[in-house]
Protein backbone atom coordinates (compact mmCIF):
# COMPACT_ATOMS: atom_id res chain seq x y z
CA UNK A 1 0.00 0.00 0.00
CA UNK A 2 1.13 3.38 -1.05
CA UNK A 3 1.53 5.93 2.04
CA UNK A 4 -0.58 8.97 1.89
CA UNK A 5 1.27 11.88 0.97
CA UNK A 6 1.27 13.99 4.40
CA UNK A 7 2.13 17.83 4.03
CA UNK A 8 4.39 19.51 6.47
CA UNK A 9 2.79 21.25 9.23
CA UNK A 10 2.40 25.01 8.22
CA UNK A 11 4.29 27.41 10.68
CA UNK A 12 2.29 29.73 12.33
CA UNK A 13 2.92 33.15 12.45
CA UNK A 14 2.33 36.14 14.12
CA UNK A 15 -0.21 38.55 12.47
CA UNK A 16 1.28 41.16 10.21
CA UNK A 17 -0.50 43.93 8.59
CA UNK A 18 2.41 45.89 8.06
CA UNK A 19 1.70 48.55 5.43
CA UNK A 20 -1.91 48.16 5.66
CA UNK A 21 -4.12 50.74 6.55
CA UNK A 22 -7.31 49.23 8.73
CA UNK A 23 -10.81 51.35 9.41
CA UNK A 24 -12.64 50.32 12.83
CA UNK A 25 -15.55 51.85 13.63
CA UNK A 26 -17.01 52.35 17.19
CA UNK A 27 -13.33 52.33 18.40
CA UNK A 28 -13.44 54.54 21.18
CA UNK A 29 -14.55 52.07 23.59
CA UNK A 30 -15.25 48.32 24.31
CA UNK A 31 -14.68 45.72 21.35
CA UNK A 32 -13.96 48.52 18.64
CA UNK A 33 -11.39 49.90 21.52
CA UNK A 34 -9.65 46.40 21.60
CA UNK A 35 -9.74 45.23 17.40
CA UNK A 36 -8.04 49.11 17.03
CA UNK A 37 -5.14 48.58 19.75
CA UNK A 38 -4.90 44.73 18.27
CA UNK A 39 -4.25 45.61 14.93
CA UNK A 40 -2.06 48.62 15.30
CA UNK A 41 -0.23 46.10 17.16
CA UNK A 42 -0.09 43.97 14.06
CA UNK A 43 1.50 47.15 12.13
CA UNK A 44 -1.55 48.45 10.77
CA UNK A 45 -2.01 52.01 10.63
CA UNK A 46 -5.62 52.16 12.00
CA UNK A 47 -8.75 54.84 11.59
CA UNK A 48 -10.32 54.63 14.53
CA UNK A 49 -13.88 55.85 13.94
CA UNK A 50 -16.44 56.94 16.07
CA UNK A 51 -18.55 60.01 17.46
CA UNK A 52 -17.09 60.18 20.66
CA UNK A 53 -13.67 62.39 20.37
CA UNK A 54 -12.95 62.14 24.28
CA UNK A 55 -13.22 58.19 23.76
CA UNK A 56 -10.80 58.55 20.51
CA UNK A 57 -8.28 61.05 22.26
CA UNK A 58 -8.10 58.53 24.82
CA UNK A 59 -7.36 55.71 22.46
CA UNK A 60 -4.85 57.33 20.33
CA UNK A 61 -2.90 58.02 23.74
CA UNK A 62 -2.49 53.99 24.59
CA UNK A 63 -1.35 53.57 20.64
CA UNK A 64 2.09 55.29 21.10
CA UNK A 65 4.44 51.95 21.59
CA UNK A 66 2.33 49.76 19.13
CA UNK A 67 4.19 48.99 15.73
CA UNK A 68 0.71 50.63 14.14
CA UNK A 69 -0.70 53.84 14.29
CA UNK A 70 -3.92 54.92 15.70
CA UNK A 71 -5.60 57.90 14.27
CA UNK A 72 -8.64 59.27 15.74
CA UNK A 73 -11.30 59.95 13.00
CA UNK A 74 -14.66 61.89 14.51
CA UNK A 75 -17.62 60.73 12.47
CA UNK A 76 -21.10 59.77 13.59
CA UNK A 77 -22.59 57.02 10.85
CA UNK A 78 -25.64 58.39 10.61
CA UNK A 79 -24.15 60.53 8.11
CA UNK A 80 -24.06 57.86 5.51
CA UNK A 81 -21.83 59.53 2.38
CA UNK A 82 -19.35 60.37 4.85
CA UNK A 83 -19.14 57.26 6.51
CA UNK A 84 -18.65 55.51 2.48
CA UNK A 85 -16.16 58.58 1.93
CA UNK A 86 -14.02 57.45 5.00
CA UNK A 87 -14.21 53.90 4.25
CA UNK A 88 -12.09 54.70 0.74
CA UNK A 89 -8.42 53.40 0.55
CA UNK A 90 -8.58 50.92 3.43
CA UNK A 91 -7.30 47.30 3.28
CA UNK A 92 -8.69 45.95 6.43
CA UNK A 93 -12.72 46.98 7.33
CA UNK A 94 -14.08 46.09 10.45
CA UNK A 95 -17.59 47.18 11.47
CA UNK A 96 -18.21 47.19 14.97
CA UNK A 97 -20.46 50.00 15.69
CA UNK A 98 -23.48 49.13 17.36
CA UNK A 99 -26.16 50.32 19.74
CA UNK A 100 -29.40 49.08 21.87
CA UNK A 101 -33.02 49.84 22.98
CA UNK A 102 -34.18 46.67 25.24
CA UNK A 103 -38.58 47.61 24.69
CA UNK A 104 -41.03 45.96 23.80
CA UNK A 105 -42.55 45.71 19.78
CA UNK A 106 -45.03 47.89 20.82
CA UNK A 107 -43.58 50.88 23.02
CA UNK A 108 -40.30 50.54 20.56
CA UNK A 109 -39.99 53.93 19.27
CA UNK A 110 -39.63 54.08 15.57
CA UNK A 111 -36.71 57.22 15.28
CA UNK A 112 -34.84 54.53 17.66
CA UNK A 113 -35.63 51.85 15.32
CA UNK A 114 -34.61 53.56 12.37
CA UNK A 115 -31.59 54.79 13.53
CA UNK A 116 -30.13 51.30 14.68
CA UNK A 117 -30.62 49.99 11.39
CA UNK A 118 -29.13 52.85 9.89
CA UNK A 119 -26.11 52.75 12.22
CA UNK A 120 -25.92 48.64 11.93
CA UNK A 121 -26.67 47.69 8.89
CA UNK A 122 -26.77 50.33 6.51
CA UNK A 123 -23.66 52.22 7.63
CA UNK A 124 -21.63 49.36 7.07
CA UNK A 125 -23.30 48.44 3.87
CA UNK A 126 -22.18 52.13 3.21
CA UNK A 127 -18.22 51.58 4.44
CA UNK A 128 -18.26 48.20 2.51
CA UNK A 129 -19.22 49.93 -1.04
CA UNK A 130 -16.61 52.54 -0.22
CA UNK A 131 -13.81 49.98 0.70
CA UNK A 132 -14.01 47.78 -2.07
CA UNK A 133 -12.74 49.73 -5.40
CA UNK A 134 -9.40 49.75 -3.14
CA UNK A 135 -9.99 46.68 -1.92
CA UNK A 136 -10.24 44.68 -5.70
CA UNK A 137 -8.22 46.83 -7.68
CA UNK A 138 -4.99 45.28 -5.10
CA UNK A 139 -6.43 41.68 -4.94
CA UNK A 140 -6.85 41.49 -1.06
CA UNK A 141 -8.89 42.65 0.97
CA UNK A 142 -10.20 41.94 4.88
CA UNK A 143 -13.65 42.85 5.99
CA UNK A 144 -15.18 41.79 9.11
CA UNK A 145 -18.46 42.59 10.83
CA UNK A 146 -19.12 42.33 14.34
CA UNK A 147 -22.03 40.92 14.42
CA UNK A 148 -23.22 38.96 17.63
CA UNK A 149 -25.23 35.62 18.88
CA UNK A 150 -28.30 37.60 18.14
CA UNK A 151 -27.34 37.67 14.39
CA UNK A 152 -28.12 33.86 14.92
CA UNK A 153 -30.90 33.86 17.41
CA UNK A 154 -33.32 36.43 18.37
CA UNK A 155 -34.14 37.56 22.20
CA UNK A 156 -37.44 39.41 22.93
CA UNK A 157 -37.61 43.39 23.81
CA UNK A 158 -34.42 43.62 21.07
CA UNK A 159 -36.31 44.00 18.10
CA UNK A 160 -34.30 46.49 16.11
CA UNK A 161 -30.71 45.16 17.13
CA UNK A 162 -31.91 41.61 16.38
CA UNK A 163 -33.01 42.53 13.12
CA UNK A 164 -29.96 44.85 12.45
CA UNK A 165 -27.83 42.12 13.05
CA UNK A 166 -29.49 39.35 11.02
CA UNK A 167 -29.33 41.74 8.13
CA UNK A 168 -25.44 42.49 8.90
CA UNK A 169 -25.04 38.41 8.74
CA UNK A 170 -26.61 38.05 5.12
CA UNK A 171 -24.57 41.41 3.95
CA UNK A 172 -21.45 39.69 4.91
CA UNK A 173 -22.13 36.79 3.15
CA UNK A 174 -23.20 38.53 0.17
CA UNK A 175 -19.80 40.40 0.08
CA UNK A 176 -18.16 37.25 0.83
CA UNK A 177 -19.53 35.87 -2.64
CA UNK A 178 -18.63 38.88 -4.67
CA UNK A 179 -15.52 39.83 -3.25
CA UNK A 180 -14.17 35.79 -3.66
CA UNK A 181 -13.08 36.34 -7.31
CA UNK A 182 -10.91 39.64 -6.21
CA UNK A 183 -9.02 38.20 -2.94
CA UNK A 184 -11.36 39.74 -0.42
CA UNK A 185 -13.43 37.87 2.64
CA UNK A 186 -16.09 38.86 4.27
CA UNK A 187 -17.23 37.32 7.58
CA UNK A 188 -18.75 37.75 10.86
CA UNK A 189 -17.41 37.37 14.26
CA UNK A 190 -20.63 36.98 16.41
CA UNK A 191 -20.08 36.43 20.53
CA UNK A 192 -22.61 36.51 22.98
CA UNK A 193 -22.47 38.93 25.49
CA UNK A 194 -19.31 41.16 25.94
CA UNK A 195 -17.69 42.97 29.10
CA UNK A 196 -18.79 46.43 27.22
CA UNK A 197 -20.75 49.83 28.57
CA UNK A 198 -23.21 48.70 25.77
CA UNK A 199 -24.00 45.48 27.88
CA UNK A 200 -23.55 47.47 31.05
CA UNK A 201 -25.95 49.83 30.04
CA UNK A 202 -29.18 46.86 29.32
CA UNK A 203 -29.29 45.46 33.00
CA UNK A 204 -32.16 48.51 33.88
CA UNK A 205 -33.89 48.07 30.70
CA UNK A 206 -33.78 44.12 31.23
CA UNK A 207 -34.86 44.35 34.62
CA UNK A 208 -37.81 46.55 33.83
CA UNK A 209 -38.71 44.26 30.45
CA UNK A 210 -38.85 41.61 32.20
CA UNK A 211 -39.61 42.33 36.15
CA UNK A 212 -37.31 41.45 37.92
CA UNK A 213 -34.54 43.12 40.34
CA UNK A 214 -31.07 44.31 38.42
CA UNK A 215 -29.04 41.65 40.57
CA UNK A 216 -30.79 39.08 38.91
CA UNK A 217 -30.64 40.01 35.04
CA UNK A 218 -27.22 38.84 34.08
CA UNK A 219 -27.69 34.90 35.20
CA UNK A 220 -31.18 34.91 34.48
CA UNK A 221 -31.22 36.59 31.10
CA UNK A 222 -27.94 37.45 29.82
CA UNK A 223 -26.37 34.42 30.67
CA UNK A 224 -29.41 31.99 30.79
CA UNK A 225 -28.49 30.57 27.68
CA UNK A 226 -24.60 30.56 27.69
CA UNK A 227 -23.21 27.07 29.01
CA UNK A 228 -19.98 29.15 29.86
CA UNK A 229 -21.71 32.04 32.72
CA UNK A 230 -19.21 34.83 32.23
CA UNK A 231 -18.72 37.54 29.92
CA UNK A 232 -16.27 37.67 27.09
CA UNK A 233 -13.92 40.00 27.28
CA UNK A 234 -13.60 42.67 24.66
CA UNK A 235 -9.88 41.24 23.82
CA UNK A 236 -11.25 37.94 23.12
CA UNK A 237 -13.33 39.54 20.51
CA UNK A 238 -10.38 41.37 18.95
CA UNK A 239 -8.49 38.04 18.67
CA UNK A 240 -11.04 36.59 16.55
CA UNK A 241 -11.14 39.13 14.49
CA UNK A 242 -7.14 39.73 14.27
CA UNK A 243 -7.54 36.00 12.91
CA UNK A 244 -9.75 36.49 10.28
CA UNK A 245 -7.29 39.14 8.93
CA UNK A 246 -4.23 36.83 8.57
CA UNK A 247 -2.97 34.50 5.78
CA UNK A 248 -4.23 31.55 7.60
CA UNK A 249 -7.64 32.56 7.20
CA UNK A 250 -7.43 33.11 3.32
CA UNK A 251 -9.83 30.59 3.05
CA UNK A 252 -12.11 31.52 5.28
CA UNK A 253 -14.99 33.51 3.86
CA UNK A 254 -18.60 33.89 3.71
CA UNK A 255 -19.39 32.71 7.96
CA UNK A 256 -19.54 33.50 11.34
CA UNK A 257 -16.94 32.84 13.81
CA UNK A 258 -19.77 31.94 17.04
CA UNK A 259 -17.96 33.39 20.27
CA UNK A 260 -20.90 32.74 22.25
CA UNK A 261 -19.93 30.08 25.23
CA UNK A 262 -22.19 27.29 23.81
CA UNK A 263 -25.53 29.52 23.08
CA UNK A 264 -26.45 28.22 19.85
CA UNK A 265 -25.30 24.26 20.92
CA UNK A 266 -28.68 24.11 22.03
Amino acid sequence: MTAPHVLPAPHASPLDLGGRTALVTGAAGGIGRACALRLAAAGAKVRAVDRDAAGLEALAGQGGDLAGTVEPHVLDLTDLDAAELAAAGTDVLVNNAGLQLVSPIEDFPPDVFHTVLTVMLEAPFRLIRGALPHMYGQGWGRIVNVSSVHGLRASAYKSAYVAAKHGLEGLSKTTALEGAPHGVTSNCVSPGYVRTPLVEKQLADQARAHGIPEERVLSEVLLQDSAVKRLIEPEEVAEAVAYLCGRQASFVTGTSLVLDGGWTAH
